[in-house]
């Protein structure tokens, strides 16, 4: 039997070998859906990797309190802009919590930062020591503001690195610089070590932190002092983020004096639900791009079928002979299955050096990350197999069908 089988498989190669623009045009198909399967998933796993990266960037166990967005005559506000939370907020979640080992807040407005001749604008944030640390914000150069610059509202600021990039020219000491917002002189103090971009793309590198006091009483203003934009928390375990969740909307509803049936009037999120919707997302993009990619496997199958097809038609007197000589059915059907499956083997294996090739291009040239993984490499090859082996099944049959006479007389 191994030696009839080897025996098929050579003399499948050499019937390809015959025609090889129309065996090559054949595994086209095969090719590409296998190259696109791979590409599209390796562009999708590198995706997700680079958003867990990015989600990691915000700090550890992190729990984020917004303002619930009002509605105004009809017309909703955007998130935030209510205002909601204050710090005594804050401070009595970190009281009455004992799972939340800090808690921090923030207020923000994008505003115009001078540094001499040169400017630019950039987001401004008012927050408190704790943020920076909650958030996992870490100087590279000098040092971060401390509480007594806090309780002083010292005239201070970090700058990240972006802002540095555009506010001093390349080698000049951005450390001990005065810089002016609305015309208040601050002191670089500090330049915050680089994060790169969110999950929404933003630049997390463009921004300057001032200490709370001083962005309320005097850069950013407030409409009644201790409103702030944003609470944030923190666990030291994960597992305890959603306990942490649930206390913190029964202190604030308490404290905010909410009835049963009224809404809450502010929102909580973790990093575990951004990094769900996140990968949820990146998960709906993969399979959709993997649904696109499979129907040019599809289409190679019936290539394959096409090709084999034709193929019964202009050797129906070779099949006719070999019957004749004794060959059995099961022995046509076999050869016929063969040639389809080496189609779809070849097929696959060229597939798989195009779609790591291809995902390789992508980094180099687009820059964005990819991830091979050998079991998508070993599903993607497997369904090309499984497709040649499907779509070759009828035309084999109908091989092993013929009539030996008739094929015999088949002009």
């Amino acid at each position: 039997m191994r030696v009839f089988v080897w025996l098929t498989i050579v003399t499948a190669l050499r019937v390809l070998a015959r025609n090889r623009l129309r065996a090559g045009l054949t595994m086209l198909g095969i090719v590409i859906g296998v190259g696109a399967v791979i590409a599209m998933v390796s562009i999708g796993e590198g995706a997700k990797q680079a958003v867990q990266k990015q989600i990691a960037t915000m700090g550890t166990n992190v729990i984020m309190i917004w303002p619930t967005a009002t509605s105004v005559g009809g017309v909703r506000g955007a998130q935030g802009g209510a205002i909601t939370l204050t710090v005594m907020d804050a401070m009595d979640l970190k009281k009455k919590i004992p799972v939340l080992t800090d808690t921090g807040w923030m207020k923000r407005d994008v505003l115009q930062i001078v540094n001499g001749h040169r400017n630019g604008n950039s987001p401004v944030y008012g927050v408190s020591p704790s943020y920076l640390s909650i958030r996992d914000w870490t100087v590279s150069r000098g040092g971060p503001f401390t509480q007594a610059d806090m309780e002083s509202a010292a005239l201070v600021a970090l700058l990240g690195q972006s802002v540095v990039d555009e506010l001093f020219d390349q080698g000049e000491e951005p450390l001990g610089a005065i810089i002016r917002i609305r015309n208040v002189p601050l002191r670089v103090i500090g330049v915050l070590s680089s994060k790169g971009q969110n999950t929404y793309g933003q630049d997390q590198d463009d921004v300057v932190f001032i200490p709370f006091t001083t962005a309320e009483r005097k850069v950013l203003g407030t409409l009644f002092l201790g409103s702030v934009g944003g609470i944030y928390g923190t666990t030291d375990r994960a597992e305890d983020m959603p306990e942490a969740v649930e206390l913190i909307r029964e202190v604030m509803r308490a404290r905010h004096r909410l009835q049963g049936d009224q809404p809450d009037d502010f929102t909580i999120r973790t990093q575990v639900d951004l990094a769900q919707v996140q990968e949820g997302t990146g998960q709906t993009l993969t399979v959709m791009l993997m649904a696109i990619a499979s129907v040019s496997l599809l289409v190679g199958g019936i290539g394959i079928m096409n090709i084999l097809l034709v193929s019964v038609t202009e050797r129906t007197r070779e099949i006719g002979v070999r019957m004749a000589v004794g060959a059995k059915r099961t022995h046509i059907l076999i050869q016929f299955l063969i040639e389809a499956l080496t189609l779809s083997v070849v097929g696959g294996c060229i597939g798989i050096l195009f779609g790591v090739l291809s995902a390789r291009l992508t980094t180099v040239i687009a820059g964005w990350p990819t991830i091979i993984s050998g079991d998508t490499v070993a599903a993607a090859f497997g369904f090309s197999v499984a497709v040649g082996l499907f779509f070759g099944l009828y035309p084999a049959n109908k091989a092993a069908r013929l009539n030996p006479i008739e094929a015999l007389r088949y002009e």
